[in-house]
Parts: structure tokens; C-alpha cells; sequence
């Protein structure tokens, strides 16, 4: 089942529900207090099946959302280094010290959207080229403005096509 089968038959079936109460109803008492609890209940039994499924779905992934915690880590401890020692370093060339903002801010998005791969259709596609390319572009990245060495350089590309189609992967 989609999203808009899933989406149709959530509000398809609240609907018919509502309609049901509302129609039952009789005279005794007030009809839209009785309808207002029935939604309400309804409305809870379904946020918390949502809630389950999610939660199946994130065990399911939960490699992935390992990885996601273990970069999210990394992003923050090497995001610290580079705010208080390497950005402050006079020898250091503007060029590196933008090269490795850059390697971070990508590490940082991109750990966020792998909380995001439980979700797709093919996790562990999605999952696999997201980290792959996270790795290739920020590590080269991180390498060079840390470094200097431009051989590294040719790889940064790579990484960058492997994002891109972890993206890209996610409409699959």
C-alpha cells in the first residue's frame, strides 16, 4: 500500500466512522458531544498505529539510524575542532578553511537525512549510497583542507554523484 492508498484509507474510514456516529445518534443527549469523543478516539487509535508503524519501520532500518548517530557524532566533535582550532589558525589559507566548512555542513545534512532513509521504499539503497557518498565527499573533503594534499581532490566528485543519487534514490 502507498502513501495515497494509506492516506485515502485513514481519512476514508474516520469519515465513514463520523458519519455512522452521527447518524445513530439519537435524541438522548447531545449528539455532537458523543460524535466529538467518537472522532477523538478514532483520531488516537490512528496516530498511534502511525506511531507503531514508524517505529517497526525504524527497527527494521536501524543500521542505518546506528550510522546516522555514530556521523552525527562525528560531524559535531569535528564541527567543534574546526569552530575553536582550525578556523583560528592564522597559517591556515582561506581556501582550506572554507574546504572544511564545506565538508562539514554536507557531513551534517546529510546525517540528517539518513534518519530520514527508514522511510523510502529501498532503505538500504538509499542508506548505502548516502553514507558511501557522505563519507567520499566529506572525508575527502576534511582530508584535503586538513592536509593540503590535492591529490585527494579527484576523489571529492565521486562522493558528490553517490549524494546525488542517494537522493535521487529516495523518488524510487
Amino acid at each position: 500500500m502507498d502513501a495515497v492508498e494509506a492516506t485515502k484509507n485513514f481519512f476514508g474510514s474516520y469519515v465513514q466512522s463520523a458519519i455512522g456516529i452521527f447518524s445513530s445518534s439519537t435524541g438522548n443527549g447531545n449528539p455532537s458531544i458523543k460524535v466529538e469523543q467518537e472522532l477523538i478516539r478514532l483520531a488516537q487509535l490512528k496516530a498511534d498505529l502511525a506511531v507503531n508503524e514508524m517505529q517497526k519501520m525504524a527497527r527494521v532500518a536501524h543500521p542505518v539510524l546506528k550510522l546516522a548517530g555514530i556521523s552525527g557524532a562525528a560531524a559535531v566533535i569535528l564541527g567543534a575542532y574546526g569552530a575553536h582550532a582550525f578556523l583560528k589558525k592564522e597559517s591556515v589559507s582561506t581556501e582550506f578553511k572554507q574546504v572544511f566548512e564545506t565538508a562539514n555542513k554536507y557531513h551534517f545534512l546529510h546525517t540528517l537525512a539518513l534518519m530520514g532513509v527508514p522511510l523510502c521504499r529501498r532503505p538500504q539503497l538509499t542508506g548505502t549510497l548516502l553514507v558511501l557518498g557522505t563519507l567520499i565527499f566529506s572525508g575527502t573533503c576534511y582530508y584535503y583542507a586538513l592536509t593540503e594534499e590535492r591529490w585527494i581532490r579527484k576523489y571529492t566528485p565521486y562522493g558528490g554523484f553517490l549524494l546525488i543519487f542517494g537522493w535521487l534514490s529516495m523518488a524510487l
